[in-house]
């Protein structure tokens, strides 16, 4: 059986009747019990051991604070806006390193700490008017000063999926992958279609392969910056494949045998397999059993 899903499994109560009470967010601030997750910028702070840093609540710090919800001891946890000026990048590959340090759990808190700091980064200003937005809802929207428009944190629906023909599934490369790494396609949904078109249309458009049979097998979310990976498989009706070069820089269709060598680290593999916190691996064993 696969390994749990990376970035899931939060137990965190995220308490959204405190969002739009005043009263009762301002007793969560002043809970003595009340911790900070720190971040820098969007990245975490190690704490001792290497897990996450969750820091007491400063009142003296400026940064509006978000709530991130109520932990099983009854403790509110929160985490801060980025300070003005602070590195915000999606991309950065710091974190990378951190993550193999952290429990199930934390990089869980920490991936939904990630996307709304990275959110809130991003939306200083009102998308319908241009001037200036403040914090509300506990952290979960902003509101415009001057047309009083809201405005709420995303998500972007990915599908990655496996296509499958006569026992094999395709795995494809992009020019920046690591040398050797392939892994599950993928690509974002786009307006108006529904999750099995967008997986026939990303395998036609990427491999030039047509599927049917779309099956739905998990889901994760993704914090880079706000994504939620939809995992699935497909059937193909024939495996020739035609890349687009400017997306695939290589494909290939490999049994259960080479995704299990894959899996196990062996050299002779014919490829090198995601990371365990992606949902691509996840997709590759329970596909290998």
């Amino acid at each position: 059986m696969p390994l749990p899903l990376g970035f899931t499994g939060a137990r965190l109560d995220r308490a959204d009747q405190l969002r739009t009470n005043a009263a009762a967010f301002a007793a969560a601030l002043n809970d003595p019990r009340a911790t900070c997750l720190a971040m820098d910028g969007i990245d975490p702070v190690p704490g001792e051991g290497g897990g996450l840093l969750w820091e007491p609540l400063d009142p003296a710090d400026a940064r509006a604070p978000i709530l991130l919800g109520i932990d099983d001891a009854g403790a509110p946890r929160f985490v801060r806006e980025a300070a003005p000026g602070a590195r915000v990048d999606a991309r950065s590959r710091t974190v990378m390193r951190l993550l193999p340090l952290l429990s199930g759990e934390e990089a869980a808190l920490y991936g939904g700490a990630r996307s709304l700091v990275d959110w809130h980064a991003r939306h200083h200003f009102c998308a319908v008017c241009g001037a200036p937005t403040a914090l509300f809802r506990g952290g979960w929207g902003r509101r415009c000063g001057a047309c009083n428009a809201e405005h709420f944190p995303r998500v972007d629906p990915v599908v990655i999926m496996l296509a499958e023909h006569d026992g094999r599934v395709l795995v494809g490369r992009q020019g920046g992958f690591p040398p050797g790494f392939f892994s599950a396609l993928a690509g974002f949904v786009e307006p108006g279609e529904s999750l099995e078109e967008a997986v026939a249309r990303e395998l036609f458009e990427e491999a030039g392969i047509h599927v049917s049979d779309v099956t739905y097998v998990a889901s994760q979310p993704w914090p880079f910056p706000s994504s939620l990976m939809i995992g699935c498989r497909a059937v193909a009706a024939d495996p020739t494949l035609t890349l687009d070069t400017t997306e695939i820089e290589a494909a290939m269709w490999v049994d259960r045998a080479e995704v299990r060598a894959a899996l196990a680290g062996d050299m002779g593999a014919p490829f090198m397999a995601p990371p365990p916190l992606a949902i691509a691996r996840y997709l590759l064993e329970d596909w290998a059993g």
